[in-house]
């Protein structure tokens, strides 16, 4: 199947102990109107994924740590064949937490670093101590032999952060590093003027495509910037190579940019099934329809699926099953997902031989 579910993020709470500027679900420590579904009703839609599919499973939030039964949701999924993960902000994390990451099957932790210093990372996350937390959960995971990535998110107040904060990766022990490019979108959408200019946007995934080319260790992928895949084909071109992309096993693998329910999908805590986090509108919810049917037969994901459907440059582009755009955010910028991505400079050869 051209279109296999093969990574699935869950947010099995909204409540969060930080308050990030970007939050893409707007997630603070009490929330009313998503309150947490029961354990029972997680089990079940672990049996209706499991059953379908066996993708990647990530434990997400809001700070999945703040509902006590995660260890229980991960020990079934991982009974069931799936592969569980685990996202947190690593505030939370103690000794007894890694044991219970260890004991319950957990194959990766990611955390969340935006910042190479605390004044830059607690700026971004919204709480003093933030900074002191994430670096503290890294050294722990690495004590008890836990595997964890960092991803980071960047807009203009953190964007001259990148290369230190990707060293500081490296320092930490990470198997990997995602630079995430903002999708303003929740509370990100109250930042939409710090958002990376579209030149900016070229530059920062220009040093990305040469970091990776010298990279031997970490393994390193920008999301969220689909692009990326464009500009790694063109200057592989230029420069007579070819890099050959190392794949994390925890991910979806591949060489694609935007795979918005093409190859992955997102639960949140209302059992809406979502083409990612950052896509605001559902393909349809689990408590109505089993995840096999909305994967095969939504509409939406069979909008996004279709190509020749896209508008704009990325309609006519050359790229668009390279990289295809970020429906996300192109949704958010001109409330059309189909439309063209906003910050991409690329002018496609039909567009300019015209």
């Amino acid at each position: 199947m051209e279109f296999e579910l093969k990574w699935l993020a869950w947010e099995i709470t909204r409540r969060c102990n930080l308050h990030c500027v970007h939050c893409r679900s707007s997630s603070e420590l009490d929330v009313k109107d998503h309150p947490d579904f029961s354990t029972e009703e997680g089990i079940r839609i672990l049996d209706d994924i499991a059953g379908f599919a066996k993708p990647v499973v990530v434990l997400s939030g809001g700070e999945p740590l703040l509902r006590s039964d995660w260890p229980v949701l991960a020990r079934h999924g991982q009974e069931k064949g799936l592969r569980m993960c685990l996202a947190t902000n690593g505030t939370l994390v103690t000794s007894d937490v890694c044991q219970e990451i260890l004991a319950s099957g957990i194959r990766m932790v990611s955390l969340s670093l935006d910042g190479s210093t605390a004044q830059i990372h607690d700026d971004f996350r919204g709480q003093p101590g933030a900074f002191a937390g994430t670096t503290n959960a890294a050294r722990l995971f690495r004590e008890h032999g836990i595997p964890f990535l960092i991803n980071s998110s960047f807009t203009k107040r953190n964007q001259e952060e990148i290369p230190r904060v990707y060293r500081l990766a490296k320092e930490l022990g990470a198997t990997a590093w995602y630079l995430f490019m903002i999708v303003p979108t929740g509370r990100g959408e109250e930042i939409m003027s710090e958002l990376i200019s579209p030149d900016a946007y070229e530059e920062i995934l220009d040093w990305h495509y040469q970091m990776e080319k010298a990279e031997d260790e970490l393994l390193v992928r920008p999301t969220c910037a689909p692009h990326y895949y464009r500009i790694r084909l063109q200057r592989a071109k230029e420069d007579g190579t070819t890099v050959q992309p190392r794949t994390l096993k925890f991910s979806t693998g591949g060489a694609k940019g935007c795979l918005a329910g093409q190859l992955i999908a997102f639960i949140d805590v209302d059992g809406n099934v979502l083409p990612c986090s950052y896509f605001p509108l559902p393909a349809g919810n689990i408590r109505t329809h089993t995840i096999r049917e909305i994967w095969e037969e939504s509409p939406l994901f069979k909008e996004l699926r279709d190509f020749s459907s896209y508008k704009g440059r990325c309609g006519v582009c050359e790229y668009v099953r390279v990289c295809g755009g970020c429906r996300a955010r192109a949704y958010a910028v001109s409330g059309d997902y189909l439309g063209e991505e906003p910050f991409c400079s690329y002018v496609p050869r039909r567009i300019s031989s015209a």
